[in-house]
């Protein structure tokens, strides 16, 4: 499955952005799907992630209540709600997705997107 990133961009503290995140390729709903960040000289970690479904997420303690993970399998579509934005969530976003792995490790997703860049002024 081939994954495709976007909707980043600048926007004050406070202000809201959705990401999306389009595969192609494979049968997405087949897919467990997460999305991670990576700012400049940290790892990348985990935000949040979704199930073949869309009825079971999960969410790093540091976005929880103002981030939501969603998906539409008919669209091939995959979404990350950000409001409330601080400074601190700013990063590179990556989409990625396994077939049977939703938890919060990125060596165990194979497949990724190529990132779109949140940045968030105070």
């Amino acid at each position: 499955v081939q994954l495709q990133a976007s909707g980043g961009g600048l926007v004050q503290a406070g202000g809201s952005l959705r990401l999306s995140c389009t595969a192609s390729g494979r049968t997405f709903s087949e897919y467990r799907l997460g999305w991670f960040r990576q700012a400049p000289g940290k790892e990348r970690e985990f935000v949040a992630s979704i199930n073949w479904s869309g009825d079971f997420t999960r969410y790093t303690a540091s976005v929880k209540g103002r981030f939501t993970i969603s998906r539409d399998n008919t669209k091939n579509t995959m979404y990350l709600q950000m409001n409330s934005l601080k400074p601190e969530d700013t990063a590179v976003y990556y989409c990625a997705a396994e077939e049977f792995y939703s938890g919060e490790n990125p060596a165990m997703y194979s497949y990724w997107g190529q990132g779109t860049q949140v940045t968030v002024s105070s």
